[in-house]
């Protein structure tokens, strides 16, 4: 790389496809002032070396640790492939045994937690219940807090596991009561002999029959939808885990921080605004005018597109054969005419395929929830259970990789330069009208992308 402004040529080596952040370091200005990047959103930087998950988006690909999503959803079980993201191979028959009646041994909590919950206004958001709760689980096990019981505390193996087990069993339980809480039911025990998904609409359902059971095909459909949610690489929610695990902070307060990203709409809830963009279709013939008003773009095109995926997302198409079979069981959701109509417009706009608008995870996952009888504000509670498994792997990843360290990016500076402060009698009007007149310049100046030396 040669720098203009000094004619110097400095060789920055290329290693897995990526130059090192503290390489630029070595490029300095005139003023001796080292060179970083500037990068909003990270569109453009790796902040971890992990072997989870692997996604090639413009090839339409997802792996967990080599293995295609494709397969996992269809011969796979969602606690099989928690096993696989977390411990990074398939699982053995005796190990499978283990750790799923672990998992499920820890579904259950504590009374004083339910008591908690209880407390809640009967309108909570389920998300907010469901993130307050799990950052209450900290104080709960106080032996697996690193401020209380030691920075080293989880070197210890057995312990790590434990709150693993802990985290991913209680996870359901904590949602499930979220839901039952909104619609005053009182709370039911989770079943010794059933299966993480299946037990999970147990809890949500369970009313006075004795031997009730939910039915099995929707129980291996949420099963398939908690697999291809598992994990997903260094999305929001992700890498507040890791940003937060730098800080040496329990593992219950950093997943109510990745949980706190999940709940804003930009991340985990969009399902729910395909739902709701579907329903202000209405119906087929709605759907051209729809279509002009998105390339006008005074309308908004939900569940298309991803930040990684150039090509149709792969846990798409597996999402809509989900879609048929739960359909087939509870009848055929009315908003699933219109989004087939949107997705078969969609693909054959020129519009939308030069801008490689395919249709994402989300699309169909919405109308699932929804035929299933789950109200769309819960919609991100569904995926924050799953994720949780990525969510723990990567704590685990985190607290083994040498090179962690506590995250702290720099900024760009953009304010004034050195002044002299000014006792308040000796301030006027005018300085005060001053500030705001840079505040807005400086504001219109961002937006339209003018050159900060400028």
């Amino acid at each position: 790389m040669t720098d203009n402004r000094t004619g110097k040529t400095y060789v920055i080596p290329i290693e897995n496809g990526v130059i090192k952040g503290s390489d630029l370091l070595k490029i300095k200005s005139p003023l001796g002032k080292p060179l970083r990047s500037y990068d909003p959103g990270y569109g453009a930087t790796c902040s971890a070396k992990s072997a989870i998950s692997f996604i090639d988006g413009e090839k339409g690909i997802l792996r967990y640790r080599g293995y295609p999503i494709e397969q996992l959803a269809e011969k796979s079980t969602f606690l099989e492939v928690a096993f696989l993201v977390l411990y990074g191979e398939l699982p053995t028959k005796p190990q499978l045994d283990y750790f799923s009646q672990r998992v499920m041994r820890h579904t259950y909590i504590h009374e004083e937690l339910k008591k908690m919950m209880r407390s809640f206004r009967y309108d909570a958001h389920p998300m907010g219940m469901l993130m307050s709760t799990t950052a209450a689980l900290s104080t709960f096990h106080p032996e697996a807090n690193p401020s209380l019981a030691g920075q080293d505390v989880y070197k210890d193996l057995k312990l790590r596991n434990k709150q693993i087990h802990r985290a991913l069993g209680t996870a359901s339980t904590i949602a499930a009561y979220a839901y039952r809480h909104r619609i005053g039911r009182p709370f039911v025990d989770p079943s010794d002999s059933m299966d993480y998904a299946e037990n999970f609409l147990y809890m949500l359902d369970k009313l006075s029959h004795k031997d009730f059971k939910p039915h099995p095909r929707l129980a291996r459909a949420l099963d398939i939808l908690f697999i291809l949610h598992a994990e997903h690489e260094q999305n929001c929610g992700t890498a507040a885990m890791r940003h937060l695990a730098s800080s040496g902070v329990d593992v219950y307060s950093c997943l109510a921080g990745s949980i706190a990203a999940l709940y804003g709409p930009r991340h985990g809830g969009a399902n729910e605004a395909v739902v709701r963009m579907l329903q202000e279709i209405g119906s087929v013939e709605n759907i051209p005018a729809f279509v002009e008003g998105v390339k006008k773009r005074t309308r908004r095109l939900m569940g298309f597109g991803h930040r990684v995926y150039k090509n149709y997302d792969p846990r798409a198409r597996i999402v809509r054969k989900v879609a048929e079979e739960v359909f087939s069981i509870l009848g055929k959701e009315p908003l699933i005419e219109v989004a087939v109509e949107l997705e078969r417009v969609a693909l054959s706009d020129k519009y939308f395929i030069d801008r490689k608008l395919y249709p994402n995870v989300d699309f169909y996952s919405g109308l699932i929830y929804k035929a299933m009888g789950f109200p769309t504000d819960y919609f991100p509670v569904l995926f924050a259970i799953p994720r949780t498994v990525g969510w723990l792997a990567h704590w685990l990843e985190f607290l083994d990789d040498p090179d962690n360290r506590i995250v702290r990016p720099y900024q760009v500076y953009l304010g004034s330069g050195v002044r002299d402060y000014v006792p308040i009698e000796q301030r006027t009007v005018t300085a005060q009208q001053n500030i705001v007149s840079y505040v807005t310049a400086e504001s219109k100046r961002r937006n339209a992308g003018t050159d900060s030396k400028q």
